[in-house]
């Protein structure tokens, strides 16, 4: 029988990133559990900022840490703001790991992301893929700073004890998510680009590339529940991959998305954007092994994706 590394009963947890997709699933999870949620106010506390940090962490003294702080974009996001995504990601991760070392936080998890593997890793990728290649270069700059931190966590681990760990999950998607198309990821993207045409009546959708990379996407509750898992279940120096084991075309996912919204219209493939990278699928046999699997299918994920949008977001229809 395995042994839980991490008992949360009655246990303070400080979800940073709270306000987030992913932070904020993290809370809507931890909820239902015997534990306090803390959660850094913003503005208020920058956490690309050492004092900033370490002031709140010894203020509110956590037993654990989720860092799910980021600052996250799709393909244009990435490309147009290298800059930001390297230094606010290096940054954040960077201070809130060393405040949590300083202020004795008993264990912490840091959240990736899937793009920190190569660009022709070989499919699925295992974790023992990373750094055994060149990245894609439309979002390397994001990458580095979650391989940073995958590396802060294993150097921190060596050097000084701690207890801390990192995962990566795969394509997210969600309540929360963000649908602004200058910064979106693909489902939110696609999503309020099918709703908004069909309010208006277009006859088409245009999407970026060719529609044939392949991709695995993971809702962001299931994302939560196995963050939790790890933060729990497992303690060592290697990353885990986080994702469901299975994946899809981007025009099949496009066509699910139509179903959903009930657009009628045509669907343009815009061969001249970039594709990204052919494929990723992760291999989560790594996971599995540690007792969990994903529960939520992606026709009802996105469904309720879309009612959620429907009633949060300021949208025509």
């Amino acid at each position: 029988m395995r042994k839980r590394d991490f008992a949360l009963d009655n246990k303070r947890i400080f979800v940073a990133g709270h306000r987030g997709m992913v932070g904020s699933a993290v809370v809507r999870a931890l909820r239902g559990r015997r534990c306090e949620v803390a959660t850094a106010p913003w503005p208020g506390v920058d956490l690309r900022r050492q004092e900033d940090a370490e002031r709140w962490l010894k203020e509110n003294r956590p037993d654990a840490v989720i860092l799910a702080a980021a600052r996250v974009g799709g393909i244009l996001a990435n490309d147009t703001r290298p800059a930001e995504f390297i230094y606010d990601n290096l940054a954040i991760a960077s201070t809130v790991v060393e405040a949590a070392r300083r202020t004795n936080v008993e264990k912490l998890l840091f959240l990736g992301s899937s793009c920190i593997y190569p660009k022709e890793a070989p499919q699925p990728i295992s974790e023992e893929g990373l750094l055994a290649g060149p990245l894609e270069p439309t979002n390397e700059w994001y990458a580095v700073a979650k391989i940073a931190g995958i590396k802060l966590c294993q150097a921190f681990r060596r050097q000084y004890g701690c207890n801390f760990i990192s995962a990566m999950p795969c394509n997210l998607y969600g309540p929360g998510d963000n649908f602004d198309l200058n910064s979106s990821h693909v489902v939110p993207a696609l999503m309020r680009k099918m709703h908004e045409a069909k309010s208006a009546q277009s006859p088409h959708v245009t999407i970026w590339g060719t529609g044939k990379p392949r991709r695995e996407f993971l809702h962001v509750d299931d994302l939560a529940a196995a963050a939790i898992h790890l933060l729990e279940w497992y303690t060592g120096e290697q990353h885990v991959n986080i994702g469901t084991g299975r994946d899809l075309t981007i025009a099949a996912l496009a066509e699910s998305i139509r179903n959903v919204t009930g657009f009628e219209g045509r669907l343009v493939f815009d061969t001249t954007k970039p594709d990204g990278v052919a494929r990723k699928l992760l291999d989560i046999s790594k996971l599995t092994a540690l007792g969990w699997r994903p529960k939520i299918e992606l026709s009802s994920g996105l469904s309720g994706v879309y009612q959620w949008y429907l009633s949060h977001a300021d949208v025509p229809g």
